[in-house]
């Protein structure tokens, strides 16, 4: 039997895949001001349109996992933690539960970055893509043995999927320049000391050069 490898560099139609988490209205077109400009600033919706495209164009298929959580808090569970999702320490009678819901305007994937008929979009109930989805057997099945892995937030959904890709043998290639978190300085943390270890981390120029795009 052959030694599986992850040592292709290029990022064409025939191996790799799109992955654009969490690509939802309540995360691009946030209601909070402080949060839409952060990510205006840093060009977030721009960076990931361009990275959509350059995959359009490349004939990438792109996946979508997005949450897909129940109005009434049924797929949650409440647990004790120390702070909030945002680092604030709150009380124990305060859990953790999903800010979207599938049935709002909110939990919709964004207009902007809308899938195609041939793309699949992934319901997903907790922060990683894979845990007990259909992805893995989404990429299998179409020779996907790389992925593309964009948007937020970086220190809990991206960071949560780029740990199981791995431990899924799954090349993996992180787009610096299209993943955010505001939490501090989480995201550097994570692009800059986590990720090289188990990835390549690129901006959007250089993962749609690989991929072949055409102009």
């Amino acid at each position: 039997m052959a030694k599986l490898s992850r040592m292709n560099p290029s990022l064409d139609a025939s191996h790799t895949g799109l992955v654009l988490f969490d690509a939802l209205n309540g995360y691009v077109h946030p209601k909070d001001p402080e949060k839409a400009a952060f990510l205006a600033k840093h060009k977030i919706l721009e960076n990931l349109q361009r990275l959509l495209q350059g995959a359009r164009r490349a004939g990438l298929t792109v996946f979508y996992p997005a949450g897909s959580h129940s109005p009434d808090g049924a797929d949650n569970v409440d647990r004790l933690t120390d702070t909030d999702m945002d680092l604030s320490p709150k009380g124990s009678d305060k859990p953790i539960r999903p800010r979207l819901h599938k049935a709002s305007w909110e939990g919709q994937i964004a207009d902007e970055l809308k899938p195609a008929d041939a793309d699949v979009v992934v319901p997903k109930h907790r922060w990683s893509s894979f845990f007990q989805t259909d992805l893995e057997l989404n990429l299998r099945v179409r020779n996907v043995d790389t992925i593309v892995l964009a948007g937020g937030s970086t220190d809990v959904g991206i960071a949560s999927t780029a740990f199981a890709a791995r431990d899924l043998d799954l090349g993996l290639v992180i787009v610096r320049d299209a993943c955010y978190s505001m939490r501090g300085n989480n995201n550097d943390f994570f692009i800059d000391r986590v990720f090289p270890r188990m990835a390549r981390v690129m901006s959007v120029d250089q993962v749609v050069k690989l991929m072949g795009a055409r102009a």
